[in-house]
Formats: structure tokens, C-alpha cells, sequence
């Protein structure tokens, strides 16, 4: 692999840095010894800038080193895991500037104790060979980081919808409809909509759609709802309204190649969801749900079919609006799959605002709490299903009172069959902290029904738990080395 020009430069710095100080030369003397300023040696230690040929010359006789080792991006061997690491151009794929961090600054980090934090390097490249994480794995986790920096609420998206409407406003008032989404792409975008080539392809059937650049040709699946083809649609306008090129061009990751793919595809759903349900309408009726003096699922439902939303989309645009509006920061999202009649439940998503909240991602070999109603109303989904009664999404709310903790969380959470995936079911949940500003806020929070529940139950300290589904094998472990501790205390003391 080609190493970056920037990561040249970094290399570079930290040789001059490290020959430097081995010399016990202060900045003072390298300049009075190669006529080059104090500030420009410290842009290049620092790999901002990368003197001329003179310039090399100088600084190689002042630090007694020839041209070429100076240029060599070969380091010694206590700085050779940070040189491995640079010459791998991994730095330039973690997006260090939407968290304000420079790559010179993480080398410089690295320089001050090079042995520790090559073994810290190993170390993490070893924990992610072990459970077999990929570099799209870090993607994601970034972007979860970064969602929850900003509170998930992003103004500049916010007013780009803004504008956008101002200047798209649909016919006869009122939200964007199918059709006229349809007529934005097709007119003003020049694309071609295809909705009966994917069918043709049986593995793609799980794809809900593919966008060939070449010919700005856009292939849906035929078998989506329109809420689906809604969110497509807008979705699509945001990449282009936003002037977005690096992308992906399948609904689904296939491949994640940059950070960039993953941060704009954020970007461009956001715009959808943002454009197909307005901010001013959704925050009056948050405020009139909260005003409730009474816990009313159809309520809830009301307002997410008012925008012809998808419960994944209603509950994520809440997770925008709340905190930033309602001072609700203390909040999470999940997401899990079930394949009917199974006893298993896979986290697919999830997304913690202010700090990490429970109920959060465990290892697969764990079974989550069954008391959780994010869990139970896919159980509920499924009897329905079996009786044939399911007509429509189902909702239900639960405070729920972590074991063990202060914690205690008002849950409303929206099941339904996942679509257009088949035999798979989905459950989304939004979490909101119970604390004095969720007291002001929330009228009938008392009217939701309370429930102890845990993370899994591996880890449950319940006694008589009717649906624990193992036994708490990884809370007695700790149990042990706790008194093993504690133990050990009492025998040192005498």
C-alpha cells in the first residue's frame, strides 16, 4: 500500500523529533544551527509541513544523519509500531476532524511512550482478530459516537430540509407525497425509476433498492410499502440536494469502503426522515402526547400513521426532537429481529444519548431479559400472527426499573413483521430516563405500568423469575472473585 503524502509527513516530523531530542537539541539550537525558524521545525514535527531539499540537508548534518535515512521511512525500533501503523494509512480512515483531534496530535501521543502504546496497538488488533471485528465495525461505532456528540440533532440537515421545502413546496400545501417525490427526482434530478428489474435477481430480493450512477437510474424493490418507497425517495433527493458523492449505492451495506460512505448515508437518511416528517408539526404533537393524562398506545399510533412513517423512522425522529426540544437527553434506541417462535432476539441497533444506558449490546452468547417489552411485544406480535389477528403495527409502553441500579426508564416500544425481509419480525424501542424534567414533561407517567427488569439474564440477581431462560451463571463468577477479594483483604490485614 502507497503511503499518504500527510502520513509522509508525519514520519518525517517524528524522526526529526526523536534525532532532536536524542542529540539534547532544544528548538533554539536546531534553528541557530540550520537557519531554520523555531516555528517551521515545529510545523514539521509536528508533520504539517515538509521542508525543501536545502532545508532536508541542513537539518540531516545538523542531526548526523545522511539524506536518505532522514527521508527513509524506515523508524527505529521502538518507534516501528507507530511507523507500521502510519504506513498501513489507517489514521486516514478513522475521522479524527468531526471529533476535533488532529493525526499529528495522536502521534505525537504515540511518540512520548512508544513501547506502551505499540503494545496498546497489538493489543487492540488482536482484540479485533479475536471477535472477528472489521474495519466497517469501527465505522459504525464512530457514527454512533458522533451521533450521540451532537445529541442526534443536527441543525445543519435541519435547515437544509428547511430550504429544500421552501423551494419545493408541494402542490395544494400540505406534506410530500409519493408522486411528488417521484416528480422531484424524475425532473429535476433526471432520474429513470425501475421497479421491476430487481425481481429478476433472487439473491437481491432483501435489497430495497440499487442506484446505478452511470445511467442515474434507480432500481427499487417491487415488493416495498409506500412508506418504503417515501423514505427511498427522499432519501435519494438528500444525497443529491446535499451535493453528496461519496456514497454507497445499495440500501443495505454490502461493503463499506470509507468513513465517508457510512457518515453521508447518515446524512441523506436524516434528510429524509427530517423532510418527510417536519420538525415544527412532530414537536406539536409530541407536546400534546405528553400533555396525556393517560397512557394510550392508538395514540401513539396515531401520530406515527399521521406521517405515513415506518415505527423505525418515527422512533428515530424522535430521538432528533426530544432531546434537543424537550430537554429529554437521556435516552436510547434499539433495535431487535426475532424469527417467530424463536426463543432468540438479535440487537441490531441501538444509539445511547448522554451517557450508556441500559439496557445495551452483550455478548451473542448471553440471553437478553425477557421482561423487557421491547422483547415481550415481539412474543405478543407472534401469538397475534399465530391467531390470525395481526392487522397493523402493535405498540404498548413500560416503565422499567433496572435491578441493581437507580435507573428506571419510561419504554415505548413498536413491533411489527419486518418487511421486505420474510419470517423475520422487528421491535423498536425509544427509552427515556425517568428524572425531574421527564416528571414536568410527561402527564401520565404514572399511568404506565412498572416492571424490575435486567441486561441479561446471565447477569440477573432475581430469585423467582418466571421467564428467566438461563441461569445467572456470569453473576455468581463475579460473586466468587468478589469474596475471593475480599478474602484476600481480610487475610493481609492480619
Amino acid at each position: 500500500m502507497a503511503i499518504s503524502v500527510q502520513n509522509k509527513k508525519l514520519i518525517f516530523g517524528l524522526k526529526v523529533r526523536r534525532l532532536r531530542q536524542q542529540l539534547g537539541l532544544s528548538f533554539a539550537d536546531l534553528s541557530e544551527v540550520t537557519g531554520i525558524s523555531v516555528s517551521y521545525l515545529n510545523e514539521i514535527e509536528k508533520g504539517k509541513k515538509f521542508p525543501k531539499e536545502r532545508k532536508i540537508k541542513a537539518l540531516a548534518n545538523a542531526l548526523n544523519v545522511s539524506d536518505k535515512g532522514l527521508l527513509s521511512t524506515k523508524l527505529s525500533k521502538n518507534l516501528q509500531p507507530i511507523g507500521d501503523l502510519l504506513e498501513s494509512n489507517f489514521l486516514d480512515e478513522l475521522p479524527l476532524d468531526l471529533f476535533g483531534i488532529e493525526a499529528g496530535k495522536v502521534v505525537e501521543l504515540m511518540a512520548s511512550a512508544p513501547v506502551r502504546v505499540g503494545v496498546f496497538i497489538s493489543t487492540l488488533l488482536e482484540i479485533a482478530r479475536k471477535y472477528a471485528l472489521e474495519q466497517e465495525n469501527f465505522y459504525f461505532a464512530a457514527l454512533r459516537s458522533y451521533q450521540e456528540l451532537h445529541h442526534n440533532y443536527f441543525e445543519d440537515l435541519e435547515q437544509a430540509v428547511t430550504d429544500f421545502t421552501k423551494s419545493h413546496l408541494p402542490p395544494f400545501g400540505g406534506d410530500f407525497s409519493l408522486n411528488h417525490l417521484y416528480h422531484i427526482l424524475v425532473n429535476e434530478y433526471q432520474y429513470t425509476i425501475d421497479e421491476t428489474e430487481l425481481e429478476k435477481y433472487p439473491s437481491l430480493k432483501s435489497f430495497r433498492s440499487i442506484y446505478l450512477p452511470e445511467e442515474r437510474r434507480l432500481l427499487i424493490n417491487d415488493d416495498l410499502t409506500d412508506m418504503q418507497r417515501a423514505f427511498l425517495l427522499a432519501k435519494e433527493i438528500g444525497f443529491n440536494y446535499l451535493n453528496i458523492k461519496e456514497r454507497v449505492y445499495t440500501s443495505s451495506f454490502v461493503r463499506v469502503e470509507t468513513f465517508e460512505q457510512v457518515l453521508n448515508n447518515f446524512k441523506a437518511s436524516y434528510f429524509s426522515g427530517a423532510l418527510l416528517i417536519p420538525k415544527e408539526k412532530l414537536r406539536g404533537d409530541i407536546e400534546g402526547f405528553f400533555n396525556q393524562k393517560k397512557w394510550k398506545p392508538q395514540v401513539f399510533l396515531d401520530i406515527m400513521n399521521k406521517y405515513n412513517a415506518s415505527p423505525e423512522m418515527f422512533l428515530h425522529r424522535l430521538t432528533n426532537l426530544i432531546p434537543h426540544h424537550f430537554e429529554l437527553d437521556e435516552l436510547f434506541f434499539l433495535r431487535f429481529n426475532n424469527k417467530p417462535g424463536e426463543k432468540r432476539y438479535e440487537l441490531t441497533k441501538e444509539l445511547h444519548l448522554s451517557r450508556q444506558h441500559q439496557p445495551y449490546g452483550n455478548a451473542t452468547d448471553e440471553h437478553y431479559c425477557r421482561r423487557w417489552i421491547t422483547l415481550w411485544l415481539l412474543d405478543d406480535l407472534h401469538q397475534l400472527q399465530q391467531t390470525g389477528q395481526y392487522k397493523s403495527p402493535i405498540a404498548d409502553a413500560q416503565r422499567s426499573r433496572y435491578v441493581g441500579t437507580d435507573d428506571e426508564y419510561v419504554c415505548f416500544t413498536i413491533a411489527r413483521p419486518a418487511h421486505p425481509t420474510p419470517d423475520t419480525n422487528v421491535s423498536v424501542t425509544i427509552g427515556l430516563r425517568v428524572n425531574e424534567q421527564l416528571r414536568k414533561t410527561m402527564a401520565f407517567i404514572d399511568d404506565v405500568p412498572v416492571r424490575e427488569v435486567s441486561q441479561t439474564c446471565q447477569r440477573c440477581v432475581l430469585k423467582d423469575c418466571a421467564e428467566r431462560a438461563a441461569p445467572p451463571n456470569v453473576l455468581q463468577q463475579q460473586e466468587t472473585k468478589n469474596q475471593i477479594a475480599k478474602d484476600l483483604k481480610a487475610i493481609a490485614k492480619k
